[in-house]
């Protein structure tokens, strides 16, 4: 029976929301009832209480309020695995393909489907409990988590309650310069393997819902923060650092887009001085660090003003939802406490035994983490804006380290990357690893300008074709006879050409126009194609423009 309702499910791609369940010719048919009322308890939505505040952040009366409170941040940040399986089948997961065709009879939760841990995910935990300077716990469990929703199938989600793989660690992380700057560490609470539910497929005008169990069963990591964050830049700084830190260790590609990393912030504010929390509400559908950003900075707002008002009864635990187009956030539904989850221990799945030598090599696998490569690269005397730009992307760090390797000089390929390779890259939209150019070349390039065997300019010439086309800095060289002229007397032949050519120009700059030596200079460089050494042309220039004022 299990064989023919999966074959069913596969023949039809999308499982329509269950509200009426029909058999025919041994099919099992989910319907969909199209009422205000179904719809309502689909979506678990409640009418907001509607409380004006979509200028309160322009508002001077608010703003001097807002010194008053104090705002307290914690995040639940979800992490996709990027294993070839899932978390408890043999299913595969492909991010955008069709819906329900990766499915099988225990990620949709059909009776007597049991579950088989995929070891991956032990290993993707430990690398993330142990980045993050965590604890592990050597003996761990898994357990159920009820609670029903169209898109869990099994009406339970297996995840770990209360004995997780990783608790009590850190993350240290630097805020850029144009937010103020500064070190930051912020703590987590724990680390906890769990599996994803599926995804609920809303109709335009809100009639009815589908189905599709594709990321059912897909593993995550849920890392929980501890509510040391007091601002929206700083929660957004925070989740980027995950990102970093999972790309970092291969265990997500922490796309934002794709939900590969899904972060729920939790807000609450206080007076000043207070210390207990207040009543923290939960944000959800935050697809960017931009709106983690503002979606939080508003909640503050939001919550602040109903302080200022008297009205801090109706700040209520609840689920809302970050409306980008509006920039706001909505009432969703209100927040589940433990007790509504019924946690308790996974019949179907052994305990979690770890081995001190098995966490070990994990521990000397571990590569370099964005944190440590930014000491790193600080002491290589580089400045904050270097160092956070470097670090920020695995793959920069990488082609920057190699090209250092190589001999070049760590400021001058850091601002080659920064700049020229940077803006390449965006135009062209491309990442480091899909242009031509390689560090060895890179490398070469810096020598050959530092020694002065190229000119900067011509350096650029150069530079954006290997970009786009690759060679070696030598064969362009050589092939377009670009190697810098050096020799004073051939220099001073060029000048004294430009000067004869351009009487006019030469009276009016010994009548006092100076700012003509630029253009002389730019004459001769044109002259030159570019291959005159800057500093010899200007030397001789001067000399020759001065002679007779």
């Amino acid at each position: 029976m299990a064989s023919t309702i999966f074959r069913s499910f596969q023949s039809h791609p999308f499982v329509l929301q269950p509200t009426t369940l029909l058999r025919r010719k041994n099919v099992l048919l989910y319907c969909t009832v199209r009422s205000a009322q179904t719809q309502a308890a689909t979506q678990e939505k409640v009418k907001p209480r509607q409380v004006r505040v979509s200028n309160v952040t322009q508002n001077k009366t608010l703003e001097n309020v807002l010194k008053d409170y104090e705002a307290v941040i914690g995040i639940e940040t979800h992490v996709q695995l990027s294993t070839v399986t899932k978390a408890f089948c043999s299913c595969p997961y492909n991010y955008a393909s069709q819906p329900n065709t990766s499915i099988c009879p225990i990620c949709m939760g059909l009776p007597g489907a049991l579950p088989i841990l995929n070891f991956k995910v032990i290993e993707s935990a430990v690398k993330v409990g142990l980045a993050l300077n965590c604890k592990l716990a050597l003996n761990s469990k898994f357990d159920r988590k009820q609670y029903f929703y169209a898109d869990l199938p099994k009406g339970y989600q297996i995840s770990q309650f209360d004995v997780p793989i990783a608790t009590g660690g850190y993350i240290d992380l630097d805020i850029p310069v144009e937010f103020g700057g500064g070190h930051r560490k912020f703590g987590i609470t724990r680390v906890h393997m769990e599996e994803d539910a599926g995804k609920l497929m809303h109709s335009d005008d809100g009639s009815r819902s589908q189905v599709d169990l594709n990321r059912a069963g897909v593993p995550l990591l849920e890392i929980v923060s501890e509510p040391d964050m007091r601002n929206g830049t700083e929660a957004a700084e925070y989740a980027a650092e995950i990102q970093r830190v999972v790309r970092y260790l291969g265990v997500s590609n922490g796309n934002m887009q794709e939900g590969s990393l899904r972060c729920d912030v939790n807000v609450s504010v206080r007076p000043i001085g207070q210390l207990h929390f207040g009543t923290k509400v939960e944000i959800k559908n935050m697809n960017s660090f931009s709106n983690v950003t503002r979606a939080i900075d508003y909640e503050i707002s939001r919550q602040v003003l109903l302080h200022s008002q008297g009205q801090e009864k109706e700040i209520v635990q609840e689920t809302r939802l970050w409306e980008e187009g509006a920039q706001k956030t909505f009432t969703m539904r209100k927040k589940e406490g433990l007790s509504d989850y019924r946690y308790f221990p996974e019949p179907d799945l052994p305990g979690v035994f770890l081995t001190k030598d098995y966490v070990d090599s994990i521990q000397d696998s571990l590569p370099e983490l964005p944190e440590m490569k930014r000491r790193r690269y600080e002491k290589m005397g580089l400045s904050m804006q270097d160092v956070l730009f470097l670090a920020n992307d695995m793959n920069v760090a990488d082609f920057f380290d190699t090209t250092i390797t190589k001999g070049a000089d760590a400021k001058l390929a850091a601002n080659w990357i920064m700049s020229d390779i940077a803006a390449y890259m965006k135009n062209e939209e491309l990442t480091i690893p899909e242009v031509k150019l390689s560090p060895q070349e890179l490398a070469e390039l810096i020598a050959y300008i530092k020694d002065g065997t190229i000119s900067g300019k011509i350096g650029k010439q150069i530079l954006f074709e290997l970009l786009a086309k690759g060679g070696t800095v030598k064969g362009l060289i050589e092939e377009k006879d670009l190697v810098q002229i050096v020799d004073p007397i051939e220099i001073e032949k060029m000048v004294e050409k430009v000067l004869s050519e351009n009487p006019k120009q030469l009276d009016q700059y010994r009548s006092g126009k100076t700012k003509l030596q630029g253009y002389f200079a730019g004459q001769i460089m044109k002259l030159s194609k570019g291959k005159a050494n800057p500093g010899i042309l200007n030397k001789i220039l001067l000399e020759k423009l001065n002679a007779q004022s």
